[in-house]
This record gives C-alpha cells, structure tokens and sequence, in this order.
C-alpha cells in the first residue's frame, strides 16, 4: 500500500480556582468584561406562551379579560388597534373552547394538516397581548385542575410496522391493515427499508415513498373514510398518520421530526421519525424507529434508543417556548423495526420452540425483554403479551425460516409498545399472510381515553382561576431559592457529555416565571458549549424545579477551546417576571484534544496534545504553514492521531464487513479519544466500527478540510476532468496534500476487498467527500454530487501528486 507505512510508531507518553458570587463583587473573579456593562433595567412583558390547545384561544386572550370586563360596565366596547406595527388585535372570549379546536391551524385541503407555520399562523403569534407571565398562571392553574373540565372518551388507534427490505409493494395490504373488525379512528403506518439503494441513502430520494404510500391508502378499512394528515420519512423510515375525516377538525399542533443515528450519529440509514399532535385535549407522540442490526449490538440498539430521545425534539408554535421531547406527551406510542434478538439459545432450539408455540418461554431471552426489566431502555413503556412467532427472518416470499448460508436466528424485531395513561390493547399479532420482505409485519390496536372538554364546567374553571389571580397579582413580588451559584466542570472532554443540576425553589407567595436571558452585546443568553435545559419555565408556589445545566464540545466549539483563545467560562442571568436577576458562574477545565485542532498544528506535534505546553498550542494556531520558522523541526509527513487510526485499520478491518458503514460505541469513542490525546498505545481499543467513527469525527473537526475552504470553487468546477483535479490537490499546503493522499491510498486498500467489506467507490466517495471537501455555505444536492464526482477520481485512478 502506497505511503501508508511512512509514518514510524509515535512512543507513548504519560498524559481552580473558586469562583464567588459576582453579586457578592469578590476580590478574584472570572474577567466577564459584559458585567461592567450590565445595567439591571425593567424589562416588559414577554411575548405571550403558545396557548393550550383547543382551550388555548382563550388563553391567548386572558390579558385583554379584565380590560373588556372594565370596558362593558361603562357599556362600551374595547376597540383593538390594526397596522403593521400594531401587536393586537379584536378578540373575544369563546364559550365553546372545544370549536376552536381547529382555529389555530390554517385552512387545509382535503384535511390534510401541514407542518409548517403559515403567514397567517405568524401573524396570530405577533398580535398576541404582550404579557407572559399572567397567560402562564392560568395554563398551569387550569392543567391542575383539568380533572374538573375534563372527561374521557375512547378512540382506537391502529398501530402498524413493516420492514420492507427495500421492496415494492407486490401484493396487496388489507390482511395487514384492514385485520379489525371496525374501523379505527387513527392509522400510524411505519416502514422501514423503504429503499436500500445509495440514492435514496446518500440523497434521501426515493419513488418508493409514493409506492407503498399508495398501497397503504388502497387498504385501509373500507366502511369508514380517512384523511392524510401527515407524511415523515428519513431516508428508508417512514410514518404515515391517517384519521377518519370526522375527527380531522379535532386534530391540532402536528408536528414531524426526525433523526439519524446511522455512522457519525447522522446518517438515516438508521434512526427514528416521529409525528406529534393534539387530539382534543390530549398529547400524543407517534414514533417510528430502526435500531442497529445484528445480534450482538444490543448495547448499540439501547444506545440508539437514547439519542433518539434526547435529539428529537419538535417545535412549538410559540418560538418562545422550549421544544418538546418525545416524553413530554400525554401518550407515547412507538413502533418499528428495533432489532433487539433472541440470544443463549441455538436455531434449532428456537425453531423447536416455535413449533410448540412456546412463546412465553422464547420470550424469556428476548433482548429487548431483558434490557426492559433491566430499565436499560423503554423506562415506564408497555408491551402487549407476545403470542405470535417470531417476525424474522424469512425466505422472501414464502414464510419459511433464513435459509441462506448466515441462517439467522428468529427474532421478534418488529415491535410496538406504548406508554402513558387509560390505554387497553384490543390485538397483538403479525401477519403471516404478506410475504414481500424478509419480515412479516406487525400490527396492535389500542384503544385509548382521550380527554375531551366539557365546554360550561371549563368556563367555570377559567373563570374562578382569573379572580383568584386578579385579587393576588400584585400583592407579592416573585422569588426563588437557588440550589447554588457556582458550578465548576473538572475535565471537560470533546464530545463527552457533563451536567449539572441547579434546584429553583419557589419561596415567594405567588407563583413565578423564570427565563435565562441574554447580556449586553450577544447573541444568546450563554456559550455555545453550555446549555440550561428548560432555559425558561413556571415554578408554581411551593414548588421546586430542576434546570440541567449541560457543558458539551463539539466540532463548531472545540478549536478555540483547544487553542486557548476560550475558556470553560461564563455568567449566567436568571431573570424572573416582575422580580429580580440571579447571576449563576459557570467555570471549568477543558483538556485540549487533537479533535478540533488543525491539521498543521498537529504536524507540529510529536508529543501528544495534552502534554504540550497550552501557549505552545496557540502559537501553533495562530501560524500558518507559510511562516514556520527556518530553524524549526521538520515537521510530520501528517498527524501521528490520523496515521495511528488509519494503521490500526488497514491492519485490522481491510475485510470488516460494513465498515465506514455502521456506528461505533460512544464509550469506545471516548476511549480511543483518549489514547489519542494521552499518548499512543500499540493499538487502540474499541471495535473496528469505533476506531472508523472515531477516524470520520476526525475530518469532521477539523477547523480547516482536508481540502481547504479556498479550493472548494475550483474543485466544483473542475470536477469531471481528472487531470485537473490532480493539479488542484497538487497545489494544497504540503500537510493537506500529505494527508489527502495517504487517505486516497488507503481507500483504494479497502476497494480491493470489496467482495468482503462491500464497499464500493460510490460509498465511499460519498462519505468522505463531504468530510474533506467542506462548503463554506451549506451545500446543495448539486454540489454534494460534483464534490463526490471529483473525489471519485483519486478512488479509481489514484494520484500522481
């Protein structure tokens, strides 16, 4: 292999101040220059908090109450300004909250409810009455007692999931979708491996969509018709929600997300899609996932289940309020392929099972069981008794078990499970009658007690909060408790997650509202590596509130910190509605990491990271390749970091199936980052999945691509003429052309084992095209594919350079 020996082994090496509360003006202190700016002002009213739907028209209208009660004993009525300054307009009252359940949303053909905030959607929100707090109040009185307003009534909901493998729709769906007795008010139809081809996986475009979309409209129950209400897809998962046309008008805030998990915790190929709305006075969230394959990788599927929970999060109406997580529903429903298998019995002892139709002892080394009863994954969800065999894996077209050379293990991948309140599962099963894929599909009807309004007693209810909140008012001044004032972060690490709690305590006599807000002269109210989750909220009285105060580093935020022009340092300013700020120091340590450091720098070092000397480290920064001192030791060919993740690959992984393909482990991850920055063992840890994440993440945090931003242009340019593009990587800074090329020879390795690690040009181009011809701006489909067309030529030609 060309090049891929020239760098020698690198021999291993060894690898606070308090802070006091600024209020307190303390004789050391972190250098805030704001805080000689901060000047505490009387701040107005916030824009008011998205209103509870469908009680929330009248929410939105809560500040103008009083005034219009004032305007009708003088027998007159309250007049809103109009213009394109003004931030009012004419409101009222509704006695029958439950018939404005579809006023928030915009007009839609054939039911069909988009995502998307409307003009109109935009202007609702600029002509609400400019107060927040008083709006807060009576949301949370009236969520307290919603029992008095409130009552159940029960919709069936029909849950499905089929993993396709890539099929078309070859047969039709009714024994799947049209299996109940009586039509069911709701579908959420899930897929997964709607489409394996590179197109769709690379590009997200597949005709497949249309295709089984179609079969699903074509099946569903005959005796009752449905509106589509949303479609979400991500790459080869998709979700499709349907109701039945009368309950359209109930349905409001529909929102869709979703999330890859897939090789650097981006790509589609695995991940979830998820829709959420309202129906009536109910919360619901649908999620349809596929988690990481193969039956050792249980730990990878739970990790996948995390990230999907804290990463996909849904928009509000109010840009003010915080995203919803997926938890943050009444009900929670989540379907797909999630890949958990049968382990410690042999196929032929599962298949003997089977026959009997034992099924509640084969479930008792299920995967997914176990982690269940470990609360490893699926914490306060539910799943119907399994009394069907295994969904995975058949012959296609036919319901006979794996024959091929790999003869799988049945599994139960397909699942689905719920969580929340009065919900009874009617079935459980799968449908042995479809025999397109290599699953058989699944499918669950639930039925569950949806909060309705009782239109006169919630009147009532709103009523009696409004004079209670106008007699307190303006009695008291809103205070709270902190937990602490000072939080220190030991150790802070690229890409390695550390929180801390602050406890709000409500010790005032009304209830507050908190919000963390900007200081004079920037863009947000903290550091791009902290975030304080829920940054704002409502403490009712007498009640507490735990805020996570999260310190995170990533590509965008690593190289300053590396390079000591940032510090793990902030203030943060806690504001309360009509009280006063608390001022929260938030300090810690960062130890510098080759992730984020350039590729120059690195070439200067023959020492790992973390034992050179941090002005050393800045200088290095601060220097380009063109002013390195005459005197100087020559430097690396290219980073020992990147030779050691590339030797350690070639020499282990050159034949490893779906390598560069499917995700590592986070705790390998940090281990390898480890080794990287301490020192060089002779062979780093992990899989070989991991160390080829951790060499991706890699040229992802560079500051500068491989190929610098100033070539970009002319690579787009030039990128179907081979021999111009030779002259262009023949011109980048000698390390940049150093590691390019040692790159290049090393892919050109891995495709001439293709027949063992099923690589090809088109998936590797792809991948690390992106990686090391970085766009300035945010690429389009047309540049990502000329960009991989200029890459395909050093893949298959090599480099003369």
């Amino acid at each position: 292999m060309e090049r891929l020996n020239d760098l020698p082994p690198v021999v291993k090496r060894k690898s606070q101040r308090n802070v006091k509360d600024v209020c307190r003006s303390p004789a050391s202190v972190p250098t805030f220059e704001w805080i000689n700016r901060y000047h505490k002002t009387p701040r107005g009213h916030g824009v008011v908090k998205q209103a509870l739907t469908p009680i929330g028209t009248t929410l939105t209208k809560i500040s103008q109450h009083r005034k219009t009660e004032k305007s009708s004993e003088k027998g007159g009525s309250l007049e809103k300004e109009k213009g394109s300054n003004s931030g009012t307009q004419k409101s009222k009252v509704h006695s029958n909250p439950e018939s404005q359940a579809i006023s928030s949303r915009e007009e839609r053909d054939d039911l069909v409810r988009s995502s998307s905030h409307t003009p109109s959607n935009k202007a609702q929100i600029l002509a609400m009455p400019q107060f927040g707090l008083r709006d807060n109040l009576i949301k949370c009185e009236l969520l307290k007692n919603e029992d008095l307003y409130t009552y159940l009534e029960h919709f069936s909901f029909f849950l499905g999931t089929y993993n396709v493998n890539g099929q078309t729709p070859k047969e039709g769906l009714h024994p799947w979708l049209n299996c109940t007795l009586n039509p069911p008010d709701m579908y959420c139809v899930g897929f997964q491996e709607l489409d394996l081809s590179k197109e769709a996986f690379f590009f997200n475009d597949t005709p497949k969509e249309l295709e089984w979309t179609k079969a699903v409209s074509e099946a569903l129950h005959p005796d009752a018709k449905y509106a589509l209400v949303k479609l979400v897809r991500l790459v080869g998962i998709m979700l499709i929600f349907y109701v039945k046309k009368e309950h359209a008008e109930f349905i409001s805030d529909v929102e869709a997300e979703t999330v890859g998990t897939g090789i650097m915790g981006r790509m589609g190929n695995k991940g979830a899609v998820a829709i959420r709305f309202r129906f009536h006075n109910s919360t619901i969230c649908v999620v349809n996932s596929h988690l990481a394959a193969h039956i050792e990788e249980y730990e990878r599927r739970n990790q996948d289940y995390k990230d999907i929970c804290s990463r996909l999060q849904f928009r509000q109406l109010d840009p003010n309020q915080p995203p919803l997580t997926i938890m943050k529903h009444n009900v929670v429903l989540w379907i797909g392929d999630l890949n958990y298998r049968i382990t410690d019995l042999d196929v032929d002892s599962v298949k003997d099972l089977i026959s009997k139709k034992e099924f509640e002892t084969l479930h008792g080394y299920d995967q997914l069981k176990k982690q269940i009863d470990e609360e490893a994954v699926f914490v306060g969800f539910e799943e119907g008794e399994i009394d069907f065999q295994p969904t995975y894996k058949y012959d296609t077209g036919s319901d006979k078990w794996d024959t091929s050379e790999k003869c799988r293990v049945p599994a139960w991948c397909d699942r689905i499970l719920w969580r929340g309140k009065n919900i009874k599962q009617q079935h459980y099963q799968s449908h042995m009658a479809l025999k397109t894929s290599d699953h058989k599909p699944v499918s669950s009807l639930l039925v569950i007690g949806i909060k309705r309004i009782n239109s006169e007693a919630y009147k009532k209810t709103f009523e009696e909060i409004v004079r209670n909140i106008d007699k307190m008012e303006n009695e008291c001044i809103p205070s709270v408790t902190l937990s602490k004032r000072e939080f220190h972060f030991n150790d802070v690490k690229f890409m390695q997650h550390q929180a801390e709690t602050l406890s709000l305590f409500n010790d005032g006599q009304v209830p507050c509202q908190f919000e963390f807000i900007q200081k004079p002269n920037e863009p947000t109210y903290c550091k791009p590596w902290l975030t304080a989750n829920p940054p704002k909220g409502f403490i009712a009285q007498g009640a507490s509130v735990d805020i996570e105060l999260e310190v995170f580093v990533n590509r965008s935020t690593a190289p300053e910190l590396n390079s000591g022009k940032q510090q793990i340092e902030d203030i943060l300013v806690l504001h309360l509605e009509r009280g006063k700020d608390y001022f929260i120091s938030v300090t810690g340590n960062y130890l510098p990491s080759c992730y984020g450091t350039s590729i120059y720098s690195l070439c200067q070092m023959r020492e790992p990271i973390q034992d050179m000397p941090q002005n050393t480290i800045r200088e290095l920064a601060e220097t380009s390749e063109n002013e390195i001192p005459e005197n100087s030791e020559k430097p690396l060919d290219i980073p020992k970091e990147l030779w050691m993740m590339v030797d350690h690959l070639f020499r282990n992984s050159i034949k490893q199936e779906d390598i560069f393909q499917q995700p590592g482990l986070r705790s390998e991850f940090a281990e390898i980052r480890d080794c990287l920055d301490t020192g060089m063992p002779d062979s780093l840890p992990g899989s070989n999945h991991s160390v080829a994440e951790a060499l991706l993440l890699f040229l992802d945090a560079l500051p500068e691509p491989v190929v610098p931003y100033s070539f970009y242009q002319q690579c787009l340019e030039c990128c179907s003429n081979a021999s111009q593009c030779e002259k262009i990587i023949s011109m980048l800074p000698q390390c940049h052309k150093n590691v390019f090329n040692y790159l290049a020879a090393f892919l050109r390795e891995l495709l001439k084992n293709s027949a063992s690690n099923h690589l090809d040009v088109t998936i590797l181009a792809t991948i690390f095209a992106s990686l090391l011809l970085k766009s300035p701006m945010k690429q389009d489909l047309a540049e990502k594919r000329k960009t991989q067309e200029f890459f395909q030529h050093f893949l298959t030609h090599g480099s003369s350079c």
